[in-house]
Order: C-alpha cells, then sequence, then structure tokens
C-alpha cells in the first residue's frame, strides 16, 4: 500500500475538518442519538473517493456509509473500513482531541492503520507486518508498547467521553495505577507510545471505531482482546463490538489477572 498517499489523503480530509471547527457549526443527531457534522461528511466523502480512486477493487466500509448490507460484505476478503471523524463529541466540545481513522481489513482482522490528528498535524501508521511510527514535525518516530515492571505503577488511560461502572471495579485489581484520559483514538496512540500501559473499554463501540487502532497497537508490539483473550474480528454481520482490553502483550493481561476479572465483569451483566 502507499503509506504516503494514505497519509495525505488523511491530512486533506484533516484540512476540511478543521475548516469546519473553526467556524460556528451546527450538530444533527444520527439514529443511534450520536451526534453529525458537516466535518464528519465533508471527511467521509474526501476519504472515500481518494481511496476508490487510488484503490478500486478494494470496497470501503465508512461510518457515513454503513447501510452497506451484510448480504455484500461477507464475501469481501479485503477492504477498507474508515471512521471521517472519531469523537464527534470531543470535536463538539472543542478539545481538540478527535482523529481521522483508516484501517485495511484483510479477511477479518486488521493489517494496517492510519489515525491523523489534525490539529496538532500528528500522524500514526501501523503495518503489522512491518511496524508503527509516529510522524509530527518532519520527524519520523518508531513506536513500541511499553511492558510494565511489576514494581510500577500502572497507566490506564481511559475515555474522557464514554464512563464506565465497571472500570473502577476492574482497576481496584491493579495494586497501583493512574489514570489518564485521552478523547477518541488517541488512547490506542498512548498505548502504542508507551504512554499509557493498559486501556479498558466496556461500553459499546463499532467496528470502525477500533480497527485502525488495534493495526497500530499490533503494530507497535501490544494487543487488543475481548475480555477472554481473542483478538477483534472485523465485518461481522452486526458492526457493534463488545467489551475489549489493549495492553502490551496478553501474557501481562493474564498474569495480572485482569483478563479474568473483565470476563467474569462481562458475564455478571448478561
Amino acid at each position: 500500500m502507499d503509506l504516503d498517499y494514505l497519509g495525505r489523503l488523511a491530512k486533506e480530509a484533516g484540512k476540511a475538518i478543521l475548516e469546519v471547527y473553526r467556524t460556528d457549526f451546527a450538530v444533527e443527531n444520527k439514529e443511534d442519538s450520536s451526534p453529525l457534522t458537516l466535518a464528519d461528511t465533508r471527511s467521509h466523502r474526501i476519504i472515500a473517493d481518494g481511496l476508490r480512486s487510488k484503490y478500486p477493487d478494494i470496497p470501503v466500509l465508512s461510518e457515513e456509509g454503513k447501510e452497506i448490507a451484510y448480504a455484500v460484505r461477507k464475501d469481501w476478503s479485503t477492504f477498507w473500513l474508515v471512521d471521517p471523524l472519531d469523537g464527534t463529541k470531543e470535536f463538539v466540545k472543542r478539545n481538540d482531541e478527535f482523529t481521522i481513522n483508516i484501517a485495511l481489513v484483510e479477511g477479518v482482522s486488521p493489517v494496517l492503520g492510519i489515525i491523523y490528528l489534525p490539529v496538532f498535524d500528528k500522524l500514526y501508521v501501523g503495518e503489522v507486518s512491518q511496524g508503527c511510527w509516529e510522524m509530527a514535525e518532519a520527524q519520523t518516530r518508531r513506536l513500541q508498547a511499553r511492558q510494565p515492571e511489576k514494581t510500577d505503577s500502572v497507566r490506564v488511560v481511559k475515555s474522557r467521553s464514554h464512563p464506565s461502572p465497571n472500570l473502577q471495579t476492574l482497576l481496584d485489581h491493579l495494586p497501583g495505577h493512574e489514570v489518564l484520559t485521552r478523547g477518541s483514538a488517541l488512547k490506542f496512540c498512548a498505548v502504542a507510545r508507551g504512554d499509557a500501559d493498559f486501556y479498558p473499554r466496556f461500553g459499546p463501540t463499532w467496528e470502525w471505531d477500533t480497527a485502525a487502532g488495534q493495526a497500530i497497537v499490533t503494530a507497535a508490539g501490544g494487543v487488543l482482546v475481548d475480555p477472554w483473550g481473542r483478538p477483534f474480528t472485523y465485518n461481522k454481520e452486526s458492526l457493534l463490538n463488545g467489551p475489549f482490553l489493549v495492553a502490551c502483550s496478553q501474557r501481562w493481561l493474564s498474569e495480572t489477572g485482569l483478563l479474568e476479572v473483565a470476563a467474569g465483569l462481562v458475564q455478571t451483566e448478561k
């Protein structure tokens, strides 16, 4: 894949988003009551058109074009999975923590992820078979997820806008921890950068919310798994995700007992 092209495409969409961000924009509500702005639709159009122009044989599934039926999608061997504006709530709050997410899914697994932060002009690129990089201010840095030492306080990153009652119960099982808050896909980037050790999520997400982040974390040596230790799969009949845990390794999740605790919490909810 042409990573330079994908990066330029994300930046072009980011420019369109910032043009709206700097105005007194209107906010609509989608069917699931989540917010929608002109920035979402403009970014979707730029990315979808750009991907189809460059890669006409690879279908595109985007949050703003999710009406594609499973009967059509089920036979896709490779496809793009796009969130043209992840963190619309952060966008509406004007706290700058929103991203553009582009993932390439082969089979049921994301193999490439692009996350772009328009306000900070910062680009994250992850190729599962090659590695993960952060590109900002004309500098490129290779990223590696961090393995906490047993004596370390675990740095947990959580959502700024989606609280969960199960989260504190899970964190009570850590001997010591500190909590960071981030919006949108910045939480995946924090783990990939080594700024955070653990990102648990119990609330619902969609496939386009996690695919690029999963590719980036995996490319940085980390994992995104469900509470039973299974990697997320994509292009399901329902595009809704269940709970997940992001960390430096599955071994660390097992050794800390976090997988067992998380699975118990989810099972209790059912």
